[in-house]
């Protein structure tokens, strides 16, 4: 006997297949995935400008941050 595993979508997993249960061109297919991408990049540079600020860092502090990770 095999087990049914309930599956529990995200608000906005809901959202997208609602979306996505739409046919739409290619090009509208690539606008959505593009204003999706811009929102959540929008959303990470404002929460990186918060830690920026919030942490007092200056833009030696920065080129300190980058040269970290390449070592």
């Amino acid at each position: 006997m095999q087990a049914t595993q309930k599956t529990s979508y995200t608000n906005l997993q809901l959202e997208l297949l609602e979306l996505y249960a739409r046919q739409v061109s290619e090009e509208d297919l690539k606008n959505i995935k593009e204003l999706i991408g811009a929102y959540f990049a929008g959303r990470l540079s404002s929460f990186a400008d918060t830690a920026w600020n919030k942490n007092g860092w200056t833009q030696q502090d920065m080129e300190n941050m980058l040269n970290e990770s390449s070592q």
